[in-house]
């Protein structure tokens, strides 16, 4: 991506971490955590990669539409899924989003956009609003409910890679990515 190079080894850093957790919560027990795991899993090892700032190596010609095929298959996917849960849409619209923007820098790998005018373009501008409402929603999805704290018991605690709120903060921490991502090309 086109950013300063401290923020965006620390965006690597954050997408790589990401995608660590979501392989370790591909061993849950359950078939539709282990789906989304893996799909989430693809998207922080996608965004880490992409997040590598251009100071450190330039990519080869063939890097970005390889990217654009990989995220359009991954968007497909996510389609096709759609069909049994809602969730699935983010994974629409974040396979999308990785589409598009592997798509500006294969038009335009050294200058962020490559439209003349000034200002944002629309598609990014709805991809800024889409991630920064699931960042907001994401967040306040992450507060503790009162009253629910003490009424938990040790033994019936879930495994650690099946932690639904670890699962909602990494969910969070790629919407931030996705963000931060978006506000660089």
């Amino acid at each position: 991506m086109h950013g300063p190079a401290s923020p965006g080894w620390l965006l690597v850093a954050l997408c790589a971490a990401t995608g660590a957790y979501c392989l370790l919560r591909m061993r849950s027990s359950d078939e539709t955590q282990r789906r989304a795991a893996g799909d989430e899993a693809l998207m922080g090892f996608g965004m880490a990669v992409m997040a590598v700032p251009g100071s450190a190596f330039t990519p080869l010609a063939w890097v970005w539409p390889a990217y654009a095929v990989v995220f359009g298959g991954a968007a497909l996917r996510a389609l096709w899924v759609a069909r049994s849960g809602t969730h699935h849409l983010h994974h629409l619209v974040g396979a999308a989003a990785m589409v598009y923007m592997a798509a500006v820098m294969t038009a335009s790998p050294t200058a962020g956009h490559a439209h003349g005018g000034s200002g944002v373009p629309l598609l990014t501008g709805g991809l800024l609003l889409y991630f920064a409402a699931y960042v907001l929603v994401s967040g306040v999805r992450l507060l503790p409910v009162a009253g629910a704290a003490g009424s938990t018991a040790a033994a019936s605690a879930p495994a650690w890679g099946d932690r639904p709120e670890l699962a909602r903060a990494c969910r969070l921490s790629m919407g931030i990515g996705m963000l931060a991502m978006l506000l660089t090309i």
